[in-house]
């Protein structure tokens, strides 16, 4: 039997947490999420902050397992960062209609539980090393386009990762990254340190 949203991998992490913490945050997202515990210090310093990104995943896997991995948790907050995977077609074909949906999707879940949420961009990429055919360069734009929109008309805080990111071919920076879709350490260090800010942001807006 396949567990296809990977509902079994945080299980027992989920299990041991406490119950109550006034101030976590769940990240919620790929391997650009998960990978962040492992290149930058972030998460180790911020207890509270809770990495719940799965290698691989597209947003339909992740609606799947929000619950489980996000409002089971009690967070205060919870950041969405999801597309790229989709875009690169992990779980089949997947129109930009199909990534909006299932993480407005998300985003509405989280209001419905009183999570405070913040969107983020997409990061740029021009190359996807896995599926070298495909041009996701100008979708992430557009992708992003529609986030962005849909975050200030719903007051939600919106993270801009890729205008800080991208270089002059519409790729990740060389320089925030080695293999031009994840992030290094100066990656991460950039978006920490933008995150942060958005957390206070949203904190403050309570």
């Amino acid at each position: 039997m396949q567990d296809w949203p990977y509902l079994l991998k945080y299980q027992n992490e989920n299990a041991l947490l406490p119950q109550h913490d006034n101030n976590r945050i769940v990240f919620m997202g790929d391997s650009i999420t998960e990978f962040w515990s492992k290149e930058h210090s972030f998460f180790a310093e911020n207890k509270s902050y809770i990495n719940r990104g799965i290698s691989g995943q597209t947003t339909p896997q992740m609606l799947v397992r929000f619950r489980a991995d996000v409002i089971d948790l009690n967070p205060k907050i919870v950041v969405i960062l999801a597309g790229g995977n989709d875009i690169a077609g992990n779980t089949g074909t997947a129109t930009t209609k199909m990534i909006t949906d299932n993480i407005f999707s998300m985003i509405e879940l989280a209001k419905t539980h009183r999570i405070q949420v913040i969107l983020c961009s997409v990061l740029p990429a021009n190359f996807f090393y896995w599926n070298p055919k495909e041009q996701p360069a100008d979708r992430i734009i557009e992708l992003n386009k529609i986030l962005k929109e849909y975050a200030i008309a719903n007051k939600i805080t919106f993270v801009d990762y890729y205008s800080t990111m991208v270089d002059n071919k519409k790729g990740l920076q060389s320089e925030f990254s080695e293999d031009r879709v994840h992030p290094n350490t100066a990656g991460y260090e950039i978006m920490s340190l933008l995150i942060k800010k958005a957390i206070q942001l949203t904190i403050n807006n309570l």
